[in-house]
């Protein structure tokens, strides 16, 4: 088997299996482990997957900008903010982050609904700008133009300063032993913090971003409480996180 073939062949098992371990390819492939391991390499630096200790998992299929994200995979996120929206309650501090699957939320909540809204997203600002009964607060700080959200040392100093009671985290790529990463270096510091803070962590992930990985680190599937996804909770893509102890939505 000629190299190109070797690697449409990782290529298609990443995709199918959403990881992939050497011992394994070394059987298929019927090549030793270490070649395995420098065509894992090459596919990682070409960004088609992602090279970890003792083989790969694949990367987050979702596209980068916020334009392109808010209208990708629509309908399976309103599943996902339907289920998010039962989980909050009147009088409580909601962290909003800037993720397309929060926004969707952000859409559905009840005009009788009486919560605290932070967020340092422009779009969830904006949808909430009219409600009757949502106190918005605003984190002010340097315009990301890919995800309209604000980052920086402002945004992370106040959000240091609140205790909100809950945190939706709208989440780019997220596997039990990677934990949750993202795409954009400073939009994940403001993730990480906004976990450090809050007092429960709703992750809202649909399933094609399960058992995939950024180059970015925010958080350990530890910190996480809750993920809220597009699919049913007993469904066996989900059996994994239920074993390791967080509630599924």
């Amino acid at each position: 088997m000629i190299k190109e073939e070797r690697l449409q062949l990782i290529i298609e098992h990443i995709r199918k299996e959403r990881k992939v371990l050497l011992g394994d390819l070394s059987t298929l492939l019927e090549v030793s482990e270490d070649t395995v391991r420098r065509d894992i390499k090459e596919l990682s630096d070409q960004g088609l997957l992602k090279a970890v200790r003792g083989g790969a998992i694949s990367r987050s299929p979702i596209p980068r900008h916020f334009r392109e994200r808010e209208h990708y995979d629509v309908s399976h996120k309103g599943i996902i903010a339907e289920k998010a929206v039962k989980l909050i309650k009147n009088g409580q501090v909601v962290l909003f982050d800037s993720g397309t699957s929060v926004l969707a939320i952000a859409t559905l909540l009840p005009q009788d609904l009486q919560i605290t809204v932070i967020t340092n997203s422009f779009p969830v600002a904006s949808v909430l700008e009219d409600h009757p009964c949502i106190e918005v607060i605003f984190l002010g700080g340097r315009l990301n133009k890919s995800s309209f959200s604000t980052s920086g040392f402002e945004v992370i100093q106040t959000i240091r300063g609140i205790r909100p009671d809950i945190c939706f985290l709208g989440i780019c790529s997220i596997d039990l032993i990677s934990g949750v990463t993202g795409i954009n270096y400073e939009d994940c510091q403001v993730k990480k913090t906004m976990v450090e803070t809050s007092k429960q962590i709703i992750a809202l992930a649909t399933v094609e971003k399960l058992g995939t990985t950024e180059p970015y680190y925010i958080t350990s599937m530890s910190d996480i409480d809750t993920i809220v996804t597009d699919i049913a909770p007993d469904h066996e893509s989900l059996k994994a996180y239920k074993d390791a102890g967080i509630r599924l939505e």
